[in-house]
């Protein structure tokens, strides 16, 4: 009788050991998703608890909403804008710090001093740095003679959206430096010698063995950075509030405009549930793609 108990508590033990994980992952994700979805179908106010039932007129009117379109077009230019530049970045100071030269474990514990900021202290910053009258951006630029009068970087929609693209590349780019860096240490030096043994110079070093090693990993980082970036509220809410005149209004800072601030609750979670279905098909796709290349 014991060995059969013994016998069937092992075979539920991963079961078992998965439990708080599955319960924390329904409480965490799968009710509140469930929850958004569900009062997407109802005309509910913020400060009612119950609303009218009204099928799929919040996705009509989403989807014929010019803001809407707006808002996603600025959603994937500030996603698309961001992850490039960060891939970009993140990949050249991966690089860099790849190789052996005084002082490098220090540089690598400060390229993450962005990453480990509070967000609103990287916010008091750059709205620092961009100051029309006094920020040191205006300043290099007068000096450099490359501007001939101060720009209001964060009062002028032209301007804006790539202000705040700068400073989520700034923010988030340690991230890929870790990641790539990490495979960096990993590629077998063998393939370097062979290289330059045959004659092959850095850059032709980095086309044929560098990139190829760490293609995978970057597209993952890709991956990963396009959810975040996308989903991301707290930058650019916090730099422009979605102005000017709505010139960095991104689908989250509309889904919190709607709820919280017109108090259109379903409305709201409709824009959220169409950016979910929206990241899914990104996933979708990137998994298709990435399960043919292997």
């Amino acid at each position: 009788m014991t060995a059969a108990l013994g016998r069937l508590r092992d075979r539920h033990l991963g079961a078992i050991l998965l439990l708080p994980s599955a319960v924390l992952f329904l409480g965490l994700l799968a009710f509140p998703l469930g929850y958004g979805i569900y009062t997407s179908f109802f005309e509910l106010h913020l400060l009612e608890r119950t609303g009218p039932f009204v099928g799929l007129r919040n996705y009509v009117w989403l989807l014929t909403n010019g803001e809407f379109w707006s808002a996603l077009w600025l959603s994937v230019v500030w996603a698309g804008g961001t992850v490039g530049l960060q891939i970009a970045l993140g990949t050249a100071v991966a690089l860099l710090l790849h190789q052996r030269f005084a002082g490098r474990t220090l540089a690598r514990g400060l390229v993450l001093f962005p990453y480990m900021m509070p967000i609103v202290a990287v916010v008091l910053v750059w709205m620092l740095l961009y100051n029309a009258l006094y920020g040191v951006v205006n300043y290099l630029l007068l000096k450099a003679g490359l501007v001939s009068q101060p720009i209001a970087w964060l009062s002028q929609p032209g301007s804006a959206l790539w202000s705040v693209i700068l400073v989520g590349v700034w923010k988030y780019f340690p991230f890929v430096v870790v990641v790539v860096l990490a495979r960096l240490q990993v590629i077998p030096q063998e393939l370097y010698e062979v290289a330059r043994i045959d004659g092959a110079g850095a850059w032709a070093r980095f086309v044929e063995i560098t990139l190829p090693q760490i293609k995978d990993v970057l597209l993952v980082v890709a991956l990963l950075r396009t959810i975040w970036m996308f989903n991301n509220f707290e930058v650019v809410f916090l730099l422009t509030g979605g102005g000017p005149l709505r010139g960095t209004m991104t689908l989250p800072i509309l889904v919190y405009e709607q709820a919280f601030a017109l108090y259109e609750v379903g409305k709201g979670s409709a824009i959220a549930v169409v950016m979910f279905v929206l990241l899914v098909g990104v996933m979708t796709l990137y998994f298709r793609l990435f399960s043919s290349e292997q």
